[in-house]
């Protein structure tokens, strides 16, 4: 210990902050506790989590920061902190360790390991006393000293059987190629998932699983199924209306713990609101509802408001609790409506408890807002016309923002992480191309900027995180896959050619350094990462999509933009690597398969020939955009550009010229060119 704090004072990371002070003498990750474990041969105790789980503040409250359990972990363990969101490869390893030996996973994830890394035993939260029917820390601690002291070969062959298991599972072999049979399936698999009465899929926690969206969409659109369109609708209205969507401050809590949207759990992830506002995008384009676009623009509010740093870059997550309570920052009781809303008896206040349920879903702190009636029998019930109650419904959401401001802020975590920030980029890149928004554009730029100047190093290398001034942890797949796709979304929004090339050559990092030249497919790490020998391929699509399931559609699109072919084969090999895997639960691998929809087609290139950015040309690009045509990709090339910027053009498109000296259309598919066109009607007549 150093003083009244631990190894974690200089840390940078919010969450190693937060137990810098904890009587543990908390090691950060790295050789310096390794070597101490090895030299007082001591197992290692590692205990990984982020700064807005509720239940790693538990565990803390109880056991962290109690003398007689701190006492027991410093004279038995070498104590080591991780923050899963700084250290995801540190995390997906032990986490699937975890799962491996309980058969289940979640945060705070402890594991106790030989020092050279092995691990032995496993769990999650873990109490003071033995309560749950879990044994506490309190007697577990020293059942594990007795077995280290007494019985330590079975340990160490207990480590070594579990990491044998560990890498025998994680052994993937190429398969064979997927066909257009693998869309059925998924849609047959979602369905029978899908809760027809709630929207949503499977019963609870409901997980607002975004790309799910994504391939419904992309199935409806291909298929002309209604009830795929229906199942998109219906989940997303739902989850707009439900409390895990924020009515009053705008954007999406993390997940409901019931089947019907209503309770949520409160903490705020920024990959959340990346991924919802792409789907209601893309729901808006579909359906040309402008409800979809009305929430989307309402979480680009929440992300630019609340969640976005100066220079640009955007903040990691907002905690579920403040004053120790879960969600009190966002429940309400009748009497606060009545103070803001002229008496709890006045005829608003009584509207506002009728439509937002206040009342109905009590925690201990108040009333989930949410919403389960039509706002029009809520106007017929009141004698209101429905224009002036939603014209009401707004003036009192901002009166309650405004209120709801003098409240203790539940912790934000001010950490910029690059794969969570890509994704953002991703989703205001397509808000100001869809919606035509300066203001969304300029966010993306500047967010886009921000990694590039401070987040990738003079030798091209991508970083994890930024924090206080410091650029540190090696990036990993996802890191590079989101921030690639952030910059092809973001070329085709700006048309600014430096975008496209720095996802170019982060690309062909990516491809040198966690390419599987085996079997195929991206490693989540790169060949240097210090646990290499449990380097492991994930493609599932979690709460947030695989970097693989991401990488693949980067490789389509670029390989489309560029012309280079050489990325057509890594396309076909990525697919092998995972078919057998994919075809077995389809359902759990909608990215992936909503990637493999491009690629079977039929896909577009549209190249925009034009002399400059002319109002025409801006017409033509917002025919391009406001279609719902997510298999495309978008050139422009401005005709009279300067010769350093004509020089980077790709190869294909340099002969192209405009025709009648108006912007000229090149629609392109399945590896030729129809013929080219001034009339936006045609081009739309093609590319649907």
């Amino acid at each position: 210990m150093i003083g009244n704090s631990n190894h974690l004072i200089s840390e940078k990371s919010p969450y190693l902050l937060q137990h810098a002070r904890n009587p543990v003498n908390w090691y950060p990750w790295g050789a310096e506790a390794f070597k101490k474990a090895e030299l007082e041969d001591k197992p290692v105790f590692l205990s990984i989590g982020y700064s807005t789980c509720h239940w790693c503040h538990v565990m803390e409250k109880e056991s962290f920061e109690d003398i007689e359990v701190a006492s027991l972990l410093n004279d038995t363990f070498v104590s080591i902190k991780v923050d899963r969101e700084e250290r995801p490869d540190i995390d997906k390893i032990y986490m699937d360790f975890c799962q491996m030996l309980t058969g289940s996973g979640g945060w705070p994830l402890t594991i106790i390991m030989t020092p050279d890394k092995k691990p032995f035993f496993a769990a999650t939260y873990i109490p003071k006393d033995n309560k749950y029917g879990r044994t506490g820390m309190l007697e577990l601690i020293p059942q594990v000293k007795q077995l280290w002291l007494n019985k330590r070969n079975e340990l160490l062959q207990s480590s070594e059987n579990i990491s044998r298991l560990f890498l025998k599972k994680n052994i993937s072999i190429a398969g064979k190629d997927l066909d257009k049979a693998i869309l059925d399936l998924t849609f047959e698999h979602l369905s029978r998932l899908y809760d027809a009465v709630n929207g949503g899929f499977g019963l609870s926690p409901k997980f607002p699983t975004m790309h799910h969206i994504y391939f419904l969409l992309r199935y409806w659109k291909r298929t002309k199924n209604e009830y795929a369109l229906k199942m998109a609708e219906k989940t997303l209205n739902a989850m707009r209306s439900g409390g895990i969507w924020d009515h009053a401050g705008f954007g999406f809590h993390r997940y409901s713990t019931d089947k019907k949207w209503i309770v949520p759990h409160f903490e705020k992830m920024l990959y959340d609101q990346a991924l919802a506002s792409m789907g209601y995008i893309e729901a808006y384009q579909a359906t040309q509802n402008e409800e979809y676009r009305r929430i989307a623009e309402e979480i680009f509010t929440y992300v630019l408001r609340d969640m976005t740093s100066g220079p640009g870059g955007f903040y990691s997550a907002e905690d579920a609790d403040s004053e120790g309570v879960e969600g009190k920052f966002y429940t309400w009781t009748e009497d606060e409506i009545g103070k803001i809303f002229s008496g709890k008896e006045s005829k608003d206040s009584e509207m506002l408890i009728d439509i937002f349920n206040i009342g109905a879903s009590s925690l201990e702190s108040g009333s989930i807002l949410y919403v389960n009636k039509q706002l029009k029998d809520i106007a017929v019930k009141y004698n209101i016309h429905l224009k002036d109650l939603n014209e009401f419904m707004q003036d009192a959401i901002k009166k309650m923002f405004y209120e709801r401001k003098k409240r203790i802020h539940p912790f934000k975590d001010d950490k910029i992480l690059t794969d969570w920030n890509a994704l953002m980029i991703s989703a205001f890149a397509m808000g100001a191309r869809v919606f035509e928004n300066s203001t969304y554009e300029k966010a993306a730029v500047n967010a886009a900027d921000f990694i590039i100047n401070n987040l990738i190093s003079k030798e091209g290398v991508l970083l994890h995180r930024y924090r206080d001034g410091q650029s540190a942890i090696p990036a990993n797949l996802d890191d590079y896959a989101f921030f690639i796709m952030g910059l092809v979304e973001l070329y085709q929004t700006t048309f600014d050619m430096k975008y496209l090339k720095t996802a170019s050559a982060l690309n062909k990092y990516l491809i040198e350094n966690f390419w599987d030249n085996e079997n195929g497919g991206f490693f989540f790490t790169g060949v240097n990462n210090e646990i290499s020998r449990f380097r492991k391929k994930d493609v599932y699509d979690g709460a947030i999509p695989s970097g693989n399931s991401v990488a693949l559609l980067n490789l389509i699109k670029l390989s489309r933009i560029t012309a280079d072919t050489g990325l057509e084969d890594k396309v076909l090999k990525i697919i092998k690597a995972f078919s057998e895997t994919i075809e077995k639960n389809p359902e759990a691998y909608t990215q992936f398969i909503s990637s493999f929809d491009f690629l079977t087609g039929p896909s577009f290139e549209i190249v925009i020939v034009a002399d400059n950015n002319s109002a025409e040309t801006k017409k033509v690009l917002k025919a391009a955009n406001s279609a719902f045509v997510p298999n495309k990709v978008v050139i422009l090339k401005t005709t009279g550009s300067p010769e350093n910027e004509m020089a980077e053009t790709p190869g294909f498109i340099k002969d192209l010229k405009t025709i009648n000296n108006k912007p000229t259309i090149y629609v392109c598919s399945n590896y030729s060119c129809k013929t080219p066109t001034n009339d936006i009607n045609e081009m739309l007549k093609l590319i649907n």
